[in-house]
């Protein structure tokens, strides 16, 4: 699971968690207001909005806050946001993807930028750690629901990428472009899915021992911390025993 982030990925720290959640609150609620904005009102005819609101269930985010940020898109018409993507290196080369929502570009750059050099790392230009990633749709399903066999049939049909098992959840890879077909199919074979989204997951992955890993922690709470970043790739491995 190397490199994997999501949502849930900032809820791991201990303490602030009071804090935590509402940071996670605000990145999904502004990303409801900008799928809202820039798409239809209806879940249903719009993944983006569809995606985010299942993000903010996944959150126990309550019914209130998203109808309020949905809401918020009719408000605010001259409040624009832009989905930019950075990219940069942490310690130990350590390959870097930002995905960020933000209404000021250069603002964002700066505080990404600082943040990358406090604890080793750089910014990188476009298309310096990409290569280093597949952008793929990630599909996951209980163990509960389907067998190893009924999963490795589904993603057969529907033709995933890739499908591997684990001992909780079965993943299902699909290209990027096939993602939302493939997820509507896999809706209609199971009630709830465990997680799905569009990730950037890792080529190969690096291995970094206590210290690397505590730069890698440092630079992704303050990343976190942002409230222009929405999500963070890496492509490390923390070794066994850390």
């Amino acid at each position: 699971m190397a490199g994997h982030s999501h949502w849930a990925g900032i809820k791991h720290k201990k303490g602030r968690q009071d804090k935590l959640r509402s940071k996670i609150f605000s990145k999904i609620s502004r990303e409801i207001t900008v799928a809202a904005k820039l798409g239809s009102k209806d879940p249903d005819t719009n993944h983006r909005l569809r995606a985010a609101i299942e993000s903010a269930k996944e959150a126990n985010m309550p019914k209130d806050n998203i109808n309020r940020a949905i809401r918020k898109s009719e408000i605010n018409k001259n409040e624009n946001f832009e989905s930019l993507r950075y990219e940069g290196f942490g310690p130990k080369n350590i390959a870097l993807i930002i995905e960020a929502l933000t209404d000021n570009k250069n603002r964002t750059a700066t505080k990404i930028r600082t943040a990358l050099q406090k604890f080793g790392g750089n910014l990188g230009s476009s298309g310096s750690t990409t290569h280093f990633f597949d952008n793929c749709g990630i599909i996951q399903i209980s163990r509960k629901n389907i067998s190893e066999e009924q999963a490795l049939d589904f993603a057969a049909k529907v033709g995933a990428s890739d499908c591997f098992s684990y001992q909780d959840f079965h993943e299902i890879i699909t290209n990027k472009e096939d993602f939302y077909k493939v997820k509507t199919e896999a809706e209609k074979l199971v009630k709830n899915l465990n997680y799905s989204d569009i990730e950037w997951r890792p080529k190969s992955v690096l291995n970094l021992n206590s210290e690397e890993k505590q730069q890698l922690e440092n630079i992704l709470e303050l990343l976190d911390d942002e409230d222009d970043v929405q999500k963070v790739f890496h492509n490390c491995k923390f070794a066994e025993g850390f």
